[in-house]
This record gives C-alpha cells, sequence and structure tokens, in this order.
C-alpha cells in the first residue's frame, strides 16, 4: 500500500497516546514503500510530536519521503489557497491537493475532515483514507 501521508496520520503513528493511534499503526504495518509527503507535513509533524528527531527517523525509516517542491508549485498553490479562503488551509494542506492532483492514484492518509470537503482539478475528490469515525 501506499499513499500521501499527512500530518495527522504521521503525529498518531508516532505517539502512542495519539487517539488514532491504533489506527494509524495498523495502516503502517501493511505500508511496504514510502509514502509521499511534503516539507510543510514535516514541520507540522515535528511541531505537533515536540520532536524533530522522530519525524527525522520517520525519513530515515523509509516510512515516508519527501515528493513536493513549493517552490515548483507556487502558481497552483496561489490557486488553491484563493479557491479555499473560507476554510483557511494551511500551506501543508495546500500541498497535499497539488500532491493528490499529481499523484491520482494515491490516496490522501489523513484524519482531516478537510479533505472530504477539498477538491483536486477543481472537481475531483480526493481519495482519503482516515480513521473509521467515532
Amino acid at each position: 500500500m501506499t499513499g500521501i501521508a499527512d500530518t495527522g496520520f504521521l503525529v498518531a503513528f508516532a505517539n502512542r497516546r495519539d487517539q488514532y493511534f491504533p489506527w494509524a499503526y495498523a495502516l503502517g504495518e501493511n505500508i511496504h514503500e514510502p509514502l509521499l509527503t511534503c516539507e510543510a507535513v514535516l514541520a507540522e509533524a515535528a511541531f505537533h510530536l515536540k520532536c524533530c528527531g522522530l519525524v527525522l527517523r520517520l525519513l530515515e525509516t523509509g516510512l515516508i519521503r519527501l515528493a513536493f517542491e513549493v517552490d515548483d508549485h507556487r502558481p497552483e498553490l496561489v490557486a488553491l489557497a484563493q479557491r479555499y479562503t473560507n476554510r483557511q488551509p494551511d500551506l501543508a494542506d495546500l500541498c497535499l491537493i497539488r500532491m493528490s492532483e499529481l499523484n491520482p492514484q494515491h490516496p490522501v492518509i489523513t484524519v482531516d475532515s478537510d479533505f472530504r470537503i477539498y477538491r483536486r482539478n477543481r472537481h475531483e475528490t480526493i481519495p482519503v483514507l482516515m480513521p473509521p469515525a467515532d
């Protein structure tokens, strides 16, 4: 299985006390190639986990790999920011929407329900893997 990793998944996977840890850990056991992600997600995960080293270890172990360069997609990110201004998306969300456009075969692995609202290529639903609803 592969996909595009969002912050919430990485935080849940790395933090046994996170409410979504069982879901994230079970999903992680089925990952056989690195999940794609971006530096904005890594920065958010390091902030929430309060541990840069832990996030860097996720890269070292091959759970995730960087697969996005903000500068290469700046016009598309600006357009997405304008389109979703009412939702106030952060940079990581904008990058993941764009990554979904570039990698349409990969679901976004997230705990963020905004990904049920965001659309890639203006109108397409973004496939997501999320924890089951409580």
